[in-house]
């Protein structure tokens, strides 16, 4: 009786893959073991089939895996590198895909670093999880009918056929997540999670995002999730303010940073009248007194204290758009960034009335505490297309600063009461309608330092930050699939149309 595995790896005759091919040819679960390489790399090891591919991830590679499996279910090393299987693991994958019929298993894993085992565990996938940088860790555990069905999609993909494929299987069977360590494995990108976070807009990466882009909008459609290029047009002059725009700066205990943000607001020249509102969110560490020295002698500044204790960044976001000296444009300033020059305000503006927008979003340079630049240097979030921009938004994990919204609607809209999410929650909300106009030239400094709130968070918080932009998306798709639901004609009134057509015909005889 054949075994219910084949298992496929990458393989570079380096010596740390002899030692995890050598632990599944052990396995009385694992009907073969098929190396996938580059080329002739020499003698494989015994016992070992082989595969020649040209591109690990690519559609190519999926399909010549689900051909050549014959076994019910399919087990895909995803990394060059050091997997280590805890007890009876592949029992424990084929019991779980068994009891839940799902498409791919995956589960949580230990990093191995110097010898020690740091628990790393993964989030349960949802609808929502559609970004390309989803971690399921290195092994999965796929159903070989999903796989082979999702494989035999028409793409031609060079990077994204892995994720199309898996984006493929998810439509068809649950992606299941064991909570469970049952591998160990050397984790090879070893950068903390800021430095890793902006690798999706690296130029460098310009053909990947492409591929990717192109997967995930075919995702979207098979779903019905997709928008079409069909925007609504704010009027901007249907309400009266009192200000064009507010420049609007959620702080909490930043004395360090805050009063560098504010002097680049109040150095602003143009043409109409702006204020700064500055939600100062109970600071304890001097910000509050500087804050209130600045707005003693500038009047523009208005210094906001919530009588709320429970107001999370996105609350004080909220406390300042309902805010009555709000403007016409509510402009968004991190307490530890500063405007570019003495234009960014004004060519915000410039765009909003130019273009008839419901936001802009700008673009930004990455800089030190002392505004050096850093790598890597201008994120202008370039992927962005006026067609598509805002189905492609739902993959990516931001779309750039600083964001600015006509205030109406972002007041009908309102911010998640969090502190990370809370913009792209919003930017979602207002692209599923609205087009989203685009500067490219950097008007924003981005400084990294120690204190900033993404530097290097561990992995349970980047677990809890990427679940809840995951929810989001989750939300935003069910948002539009309705959408779209509600453009359709019903039944009834498709069979009512032809109907009517008749009748006049004959009234005209």
């Amino acid at each position: 009786m054949p075994k219910p595995i084949t298992v496929y790896l990458p393989y570079s005759a380096q010596e740390h893959t002899r030692r995890t091919i050598d632990q599944l040819l052990q396995s009385p679960l694992v009907e073969r073991v098929c190396l996938l390489t580059a080329g002739s790399i020499g003698k494989i090891p015994a016992g070992c089939g082989r595969l020649v591919v040209d591109a690990l991830y690519a559609s190519r590679t999926m399909r010549m895996i689900a051909q050549n499996s014959t076994t019910p279910y399919t087990l895909l090393i995803i990394h060059d590198t050091t997997i280590e299987f805890g007890q009876f693991a592949l029992d424990r994958l084929l019991s779980v895909a068994g009891l839940t019929g799902s498409g791919m298993v995956y589960s949580d894993y230990h990093d191995i670093q110097g010898g020690q085992r740091i628990s790393h565990p993964v989030i349960e996938y949802q609808a929502g999880s559609i970004r390309d940088d989803f971690n399921f860790g290195s092994v999965l555990f796929f159903d070989t009918k999903a796989f082979k069905a999702a494989a035999g999609q028409r793409q031609n993909f060079q990077h994204a056929g892995l994720y199309s494929l898996r984006l493929g299987v998810s439509r068809l069977r649950p992606l299941t997540r064991v909570v469970e360590h049952l591998y160990g494995k050397v984790e090879l990108d070893v950068r903390k999670s800021d430095q890793k976070q902006f690798d999706y807009v690296d130029p460098k990466n310009r053909a990947v995002q492409i591929e990717m882009e192109q997967a995930a909008t075919e995702h979207l459609k098979q779903l019905d999730a997709w928008l079409k290029p069909r925007f609504k047009t704010p009027n901007l002059d249907e309400v009266a303010f009192v200000h064009e725009a507010s420049v609007i700066i959620p702080v909490r205990n930043r004395v360090k940073t805050v009063g560098d943000a504010v002097r680049s607001v109040l150095m602003q020249q143009a043409p109409f009248s702006f204020n700064l509102i500055v939600v100062d969110n109970h600071s304890t560490d001097g910000t509050t007194d500087l804050l209130r020295s600045i707005a003693q002698k500038d009047r523009r500044v208005v210094h906001v204290i919530p009588e709320r204790q429970d107001l999370l960044i996105g609350g004080c976001w909220n406390e300042a758009i309902m805010h009555p000296a709000c403007g016409r444009f509510s402009i968004q300033l991190d307490s530890d960034d500063i405007y570019k020059d003495e234009t960014t305000l004004r060519k915000i503006v410039e765009v909003f009335h130019r273009e008839k927008c419901a936001a802009v979003i700008g673009s930004y340079r990455m800089t030190n505490f002392n505004l050096e630049e850093i790598p890597p240097g201008i994120i202008d979030h370039r992927e962005w297309t006026p067609d598509n921009g805002r189905n492609n938004a739902l993959r990516i994990h931001g779309l750039g600063a600083p964001r600015a919204y006509y205030t109406p609607i972002i007041r009908g809209i309102l911010f998640p009461n969090v502190s990370y999410g809370e913009d792209y929650a919003a930017v979602l909300a207002v692209c599923r309608q609205y087009q989203i106009a685009r500067i490219y030239e950097p008007i924003y400094l981005c400084r990294r330092w120690e204190g900033n709130s993404d530097a290097g968070i561990d992995v349970a918080k980047q677990n809890a930050f990427n679940f809840y932009k995951d929810k989001l998306r989750t939300f935003e798709l069910l948002a539009r699939q309705r959408l779209n639901k509600a453009a359709k004609p019903t039944a009834t009134a498709a069979k009512k149309a032809p109907a009517r057509k008749r009748k006049v015909k004959k009234a005209g005889r």
